[in-house]
């Protein structure tokens, strides 16, 4: 049996996951395996009927494009129909069961549900499949591990195509190594102008099914852990990452400060003591830092969260951006 954080449509949070620690705050917990449609009815995603209705302009308005509201049926309330978002004609609405049945599709049944949920009032709708897949670095010493996802999410207001992509987490800190490696794909996207249809096959070449991808990354991982980092050699890097501002505007010499003892206190944390000493470690400290100890904007915990479990395409730039620092140290050693 699945617990469940609900709210109702006014702040909806609602979120299901198999086990702990949930997806970066965006679930609980499920004690068993469950079938998509059991996962659909208990995240509260089934039976939305996402459609799009017509606007309806004033007597003393006129529009020169067709606009139209996308609604769904709001999962907490009968009778209530929620607007999630403004589009266009060639927009093609997809609903949760499709998707996450593509998802299904991919992976031909080879993944089990760890978390499912929807987030930004229902605009976005997630799911992320645990894969058959761990990299475990130095398995008689660090025993470091690394599990394997496939992230699937969309929006229903247009700003978010249908997404698939192989996603890593580091077990001990729950930290998302989305990253981008150059030789082998990561994601495959669909836009809404598009359909789903037909796109499977595509999809499984492109995600690099074989494991092309997680193959890469295990060899790339064990890179870094083999290269050594000291605590100095680590300062030198998140420098140059984050060098100290030029002028103290809005206090940004002490935000600049904080930072970095925030980043060596991660570095030195129980996270990575198993790793300490290597650029696995100087990496990890940096992307957990974005993933769990940024402060909220505005004080929205939830943007956190998301960004934390690899929707925000800016956290995952500059994740990408301090692997690539981190790469290149590796390399000139």
């Amino acid at each position: 049996m699945a617990h469940l954080l609900e709210e109702g449509s006014n702040g909806e949070v609602a979120f299901a996951s198999l086990r702990e620690p949930a997806w970066h705050n965006l679930g609980t917990v499920f004690q068993d395996e469950v079938t998509t449609s059991e996962m659909l009815d208990l995240a509260h995603l089934s039976n939305w009927n996402v459609r799009l209705e017509d606007v309806i302009l004033p007597d003393t308005y006129t529009s020169v494009k067709n606009n139209f509201m996308v609604v769904r049926n709001n999962p907490f309330e009968d009778n209530q129909n929620d607007v999630l978002g403004i589009v266009g004609d060639r927009y093609n609405v997809v609903q949760n069961e499709d998707l996450f049945s593509f998802g299904d599709s991919i992976l031909d049944g080879g993944g089990v549900w760890e978390t499912a949920g929807s987030i930004k009032k229902g605009t976005v709708v997630f799911g992320a499949l645990a894969l058959d897949k761990t990299i475990t670095l130095d398995a008689q010493g660090a025993n470091d591990q690394t599990k394997t996802y496939l992230l699937l999410h969309t929006s229903h207001d247009g700003s978010v195509s249908i997404q698939a992509s192989i996603t890593p987490v580091r077990v001990v800190c729950q930290n998302t190594l989305n990253l981008a490696l150059r030789s082998v794909k990561q994601s495959f996207k669909i836009r809404h102008t598009q359909s789903a249809d037909g796109k499977v096959a595509a999809a499984r070449e492109a995600l690099g099914m074989s494991f092309a991808y997680m193959d890469t990354f295990e060899k790339e991982a064990q890179a870094l852990y083999q290269k050594s980092m000291t605590e100095a050699e680590f300062i030198k890097i998140v420098n140059t990452i984050y060098p100290k501002p030029e002028k103290d505007a809005k206090g940004s010499f002490k935000k600049w400060e904080n930072k970095m003892v925030s980043l060596q206190e991660i570095l030195a944390s129980p996270t990575n003591a198993n790793i300490q000493g290597t650029a696995w470690a100087g990496l990890n400290a940096l992307t957990e830092r974005l993933d769990w100890y940024r402060t909220s904007r505005g004080g929205n915990s939830e943007n956190t969260f998301a960004s934390a479990s690899g929707f925000d395409p800016v956290i995952n730039a500059e994740k990408n951006k301090i692997y690539q620092t981190v790469k290149a140290f590796a390399a000139s050693k």
